[in-house]
């Protein structure tokens, strides 16, 4: 309507000033509601054209958006293992911080494995108590053989020495029975050193990986016994959360979440806006756009583009084991945009997941500034910047209509 007005003061308004001052027709005698299009053809025409034709510069030059939204992720509340419901810490739409408690399943069998693993670390300590005696032991062992060997020694020496000097003094029997003898008392020793030896390889190197083996046990009953609380991941608000002791929840996706957690500051930041795709070319980072919620009404939000997503959502497929068909694809998609405010805080008051209209704006500064542009191409650029302000005054309209829209004509 506002194109339409600007044109036809370029258009209409001049042939009719032509017909009246010129030509002498006047309203009612030769200009009548049954002769208008006779005789104001050529302006109703050029109307017309130029009308499409601006408003195709303006869309063009200047997209527009009303599938606008300020998106938020929320994150699904599951245990990281199924159970029964012993307890719960929170309840419905209450505020958490990063590392909360949530709720807590029935942990008698993990705490149950969990003073397993501790007496078991308590058992090697015990263990290692006992092994030490066992070293005392085996030393002591040890000493009392080796005086045995070396008196046995001693004597099978001065026994033979006594047979050297006199062979009839002692007996060849008794000379062998004195090498026996030493022989199994050098046994005794070997046996005696072996055991103190392994009772040291049990101390130094068995029972510290006993007990290492014991505390990763330890270790991972605790870790199981923590995974029987479920915790908040992340600072934020939970919602949808009617969970109550008694209830039997499971691990995604076999039941429906506990709850929902919603991240502070989720979607307070920047809008997502799809743009037509015939403005792929026209869409730029740094381009500034406007906005205006239906959360916010009568309000103009100025934004600025931040980035621009490289691909279309609706083309991507995915594996499977059949071809893609492509009349099944559905309806051209859109380009997305990033539209951060351009001021801090401007999207304050506007709850995430808000429904909003949208505009960007060219602009060709520096194109008109470059020398090697031609007059005619400036006065084009410039043209084209100055439109911008017919889409301005539109969103600015579409400001005051959306509270009607939405109350009166929407039904509520």
């Amino acid at each position: 309507m506002v194109e339409l007005m600007l044109c036809s003061m370029l258009t209409l308004l001049p042939d009719f000033l032509f017909r009246r001052f010129v030509q002498g027709k006047r309203l009612g005698r030769e200009i009548t509601l049954f002769s208008v299009w006779y005789e104001l053809r050529w302006g109703i025409t050029l109307c017309l054209i130029l009308t499409v034709l601006l408003i195709t510069v303006v869309l063009y030059n200047h997209p527009s958006s009303s599938k606008v939204t300020s998106l938020f992720r929320t994150i699904s509340i599951f245990p990281e293992v199924g159970g029964r419901v012993a307890k719960v810490y929170v309840d419905y739409n209450q505020k958490v911080k990063e590392g909360d408690p949530l709720f807590k399943m029935d942990s008698t069998r993990q705490e149950a494995a969990l003073e397993r693993a501790r007496l078991h670390v308590v058992q090697v300590d015990a263990s290692v108590a006992t092994a030490k005696a066992d070293v005392l032991t085996a030393e002591g062992k040890l000493s009392e053989a080796k005086g045995a060997l070396v008196q046995a020694q001693d004597e099978l020496r001065t026994k033979s020495t006594l047979q050297q000097r006199n062979a009839d003094v002692v007996a060849a029997r008794e000379i062998e029975k004195l090498q026996t003898l030493v022989a199994t008392r050098q046994g005794t020793v070997d046996a005696a050193a072996a055991a103190r030896d392994s009772a040291q390889t049990k101390i130094t190197t068995v029972l510290p990986a006993e007990r290492a083996s014991a505390e990763a046990e330890l270790a991972a009953a605790q870790v199981e016994l923590d995974k029987m609380t479920t915790y908040a991941g992340v600072n934020g608000r939970v919602d949808q959360f009617v969970l109550r002791v008694g209830d039997i929840v499971q691990p995604a996706p076999v039941t429906r979440a506990a709850g929902i957690l919603i991240p502070e500051g989720a979607g307070e930041k920047r809008l997502f806006a799809g743009f037509n795709q015939i403005e792929a070319q026209v869409l730029e980072v740094g381009m500034v756009g406007e906005a205006t919620c239906i959360s916010r009404p009568m309000t103009i939000i100025p934004l600025v583009v931040t980035k621009i997503q490289n691909v279309i959502a609706t083309g991507q497929i995915v594996g499977t084991n059949q071809l893609t068909e492509m009349q099944q694809i559905g309806p051209p998609g859109t380009v997305l945009a990033w539209l951060d405010p351009l001021y801090e805080g401007g999207l304050n008051g506007v709850p995430p997941g808000s429904s909003c209209i949208a505009n960007v704006y060219s602009n060709h500064h520096e194109e008109i500034s470059a020398k090697n542009v031609g007059s005619l191409e400036k006065l084009y650029l410039h043209f084209v910047d100055a439109v911008a302000l017919i889409h301005a005054l539109v969103l600015r309209l579409q400001a005051v209509v959306l509270p009607l829209k939405a109350l009166v004509f929407g039904g509520h």
